[in-house]
């Protein structure tokens, strides 16, 4: 059996327990930013599962890398697994990659790939959006100056970020807080670009079967 195949097998029986991972991992992080004052004993087990899920991950890619033979050829190839492995509240992305995987063991795709990129754009939108906006409130709600206090805030400057409409009325003031607004940024541009790229091939298409039936069939 080759690398790939190997590889391909790994990721086969991993996948779903990693997503689930992944989730879980989100979970306990929210629990840990948005509950105020929480006991030493639920602060100890919210920390114990991110460690234990971050250990998980780690896991994973250390195998990969070593199924792949390739070593730092891997980590060129692989550029984004790298990131999620040092950023793993990006990690709940992989549910993306579980649907599609899904989709193709039922064979023949119940959407339209144009209907596919919407969704998958759609869900990591909202994953990554929840994700930002609770990695932005953590750093920001003490800060001095800071024009976000609440979690509201986080999530409405999340939404105009992710928008790209930036209406300037919360911003970030931390340092940390401007580095994550830029990866969002990023991130929503990435994904609108990849939503309306879609949208209009998908209309292309529609308008260039309506020409070939107005048209008719050669010869007549």
């Amino acid at each position: 059996m080759d690398a790939n195949s190997r590889t391909a097998r790994w990721e086969e029986h991993v996948e779903l327990p990693l997503a689930l991972a992944s989730l879980l991992y989100l979970a306990a992080y929210a629990v840990h930013v948005l509950v105020p004052g929480m006991s030493a004993g639920w602060h100890t087990v919210c920390l114990t599962v991110l460690f234990t899920m971050w250990a998980a991950f780690g896991v994973d890619y250390a195998v990969r890398w070593r199924l792949s033979g390739r070593r730092l050829g891997f980590v060129r190839t692989h550029w984004l697994d790298t990131l999620v492995l040092f950023l793993p509240l990006l990690r709940p992305l992989r549910i993306v990659k579980v649907y599609e995987s899904m989709e193709r063991r039922r064979g023949t795709p119940r959407l339209s790939l144009h209907a596919r990129v919407a969704a998958y754009a759609g869900l990591a939108t909202l994953l990554l959006g929840f994700s930002g906006a609770l990695a932005v409130y953590q750093q920001e709600r003490y800060a001095p100056g800071a024009s976000i206090r609440t979690f509201g805030d986080s999530l409405w400057w999340t939404c105009s970020t992710l928008a790209t409409v930036g209406y300037g009325d919360v911003v970030p003031v931390t340092e940390k807080g401007r580095i994550i607004a830029v990866g969002m940024m990023a991130c929503g541009l990435a994904l609108l670009g990849a939503v309306t790229g879609s949208f209009s091939s998908w209309l292309v298409q529609v308008f260039a079967l309506e020409s070939d039936k107005q048209e008719g069939p050669p010869g007549k």
